[in-house]
């Protein structure tokens, strides 16, 4: 499974399918096969970060660039991965720590009033001012019980987001 020229077998599926708690079906894994195949160009078996912008859907994302600190270097176990956080039979649980990730910009384990500032303004542009972004993340963190000098750990993302309704769903094209 290294090498992007070899071809699945079931036992890979299998092993896939167990690694993202059955995030995908067989057949999405095929097809997330095919389509890592097509993104690793060179076929070393892994698709280096850029490689990303490649994909329409991911290039105009506003959190590409973060996005992008998570996905260097990928082989496809990790693509699967990657990709099951935008599963819909992906838990609420796995999807919060997705997003934690991507907010923890130093992966030490902790997201600051700043770091989460930073990708909204990248969410929102020029759309919202800086002062209305502060005013609705300060006033978001006090109805959780957070101050702007809080500094986040996962358990209180878990807080935060737990009783969302949060969504985070791709469709995977079945070939």
């Amino acid at each position: 499974m290294g090498n992007t020229s070899s071809m699945l077998t079931q036992y890979d599926i299998e092993e896939l399918q167990e690694h993202c708690n059955h995030a995908f079906s067989q057949q999405e894994i095929v097809s997330l096969y095919h389509r890592f195949c097509q993104l690793d160009r060179n076929g070393s078996g892994f698709i280096p970060g850029d490689e990303f912008l490649s994909v329409p859907e991911f290039a105009v994302n506003p959190l590409s660039q973060r996005l992008l600190r998570m996905l260097d270097g990928l082989n496809f176990k990790e693509f699967v991965a990657f990709l099951s956080a935008f599963s819909p039979r992906t838990s609420l649980q796995h999807k919060i720590e997705f997003i934690f990730r991507v907010y923890d910009f130093d992966s030490n384990g902790r997201v600051t009033f700043d770091d989460i500032l930073c990708g909204l303004r990248d969410l929102t542009g020029s759309f919202i001012s800086e002062q209305q972004r502060q005013k609705v993340l300060t006033r978001v963190l006090e109805e959780a019980g957070y101050t702007k000098d809080s500094s986040l750990v996962l358990s209180d993302f878990m807080k935060i987001l737990g009783n969302s309704d949060l969504k985070m769903e791709v469709e995977v094209p079945i070939d």
